[in-house]
């Protein structure tokens, strides 16, 4: 991931959480405490997701919220419940291996959008995971939100 830049226009939250994580080489930021005045506080598992810019074939890194499937993670690209699909997801669409640092552990990946009944069972594990997700597949209107397999190469 030494070449890999941070993904570009993302809110500071996000910058912050991968700069602590890259710093610590992924002994702090593998969990993600969510700190909002308006929510309990929760801390959820986060990964660093660097993907190949399918315009400029550039390295990005994204930080991603997830969960495991076997020997499997997987992720949402839910993009908040925006209408279009997050640029991660897009450009794992255009070439689908990617990197991952999961805590300290670092591999390599080939991503796959999962069709039901896989997709279901996984979109009811990502929302126990984050519940807002829920939310967000209301908000994304015209789109079911893509669950990404990511499988070790």
């Amino acid at each position: 991931m030494s070449d890999a830049k941070v993904a570009p226009n993302l809110p500071q939250w996000m910058l912050d959480h991968v700069a602590r994580y890259l710093s610590s080489g992924g002994t702090d930021g593998h969990m993600y405490t969510i700190k909002n005045p308006n929510v309990p506080e929760m801390s959820v598992q986060s990964l660093l997701l660097t993907t190949t810019g399918r315009k400029s074939g550039e390295k990005y890194i994204f930080p991603l919220f997830y969960g495991e499937t076997g020997n499997s993670y997987f992720i949402i690209a839910s993009k908040g419940g925006a209408p279009e699909h997050p640029g991660w997801y897009r450009n794992l669409l255009a070439n689908p291996e990617a990197e991952l640092q999961v805590g300290t552990r670092t591999l390599t990946v080939r991503a796959r959008t999962a069709a039901d009944p896989e997709r279901a069972v996984l979109w009811e594990k990502a929302v126990v995971i984050w519940p807002p997700f829920a939310d967000y597949q209301r908000k994304a209107t015209g789109r079911q939100i893509p669950v990404v397999v990511l499988d070790p190469i």
